[in-house]
């Protein structure tokens, strides 16, 4: 027999209920009762998630974060990394700026002041009907 989604969803949010507890009341940064709530609750979301499945064949758009893979100062890393590369592009923008006003020339706006391409609209009658 399958799970039953409401059954599921109510003991998911009985979990999202402890979790939230527990980290209200939190001693320290590795405090036990965050990490056993955050279990239950991972568990509590995957009982759910498969009920939906087997009982209407669908699932929630959300994955559950396992935090494997992320080093903890490779993140701090890339992000200084970004913002010293964003002040250079900033630095490169403001150098674009001043080469293009010194390079523009007004020959550029028409590159064959002799070739008059709109002539024979004046002629064309159609126009002007």
């Amino acid at each position: 027999m399958s799970p039953d989604p409401r059954a599921a969803l109510a003991v998911l949010t009985a979990a999202l209920e402890r979790h939230l507890e527990a980290c209200a009341s939190k001693h320290g940064d590795d405090d036990p009762a965050i990490i056993v709530a955050a279990d239950a609750l991972a568990d509590a979301f995957d009982a759910y998630d498969e009920a939906l499945l087997d009982t209407y064949g669908e699932v929630t758009p959300l994955e559950i974060y396992d935090g494997e893979g992320i080093d903890e100062f490779e993140d701090e890393d890339e992000l200084d990394d970004d913002d010293e590369d964003d002040e250079d592009d900033e630095d490169d923008d403001e150098d674009d700026d001043s080469d293009e006003s010194e390079d523009f020339d007004e020959d550029d706006l028409d590159p064959d002041p002799d070739d008059d391409f709109d002539d024979h609209l004046e002629d064309d009658d159609t126009l002007s009907r």
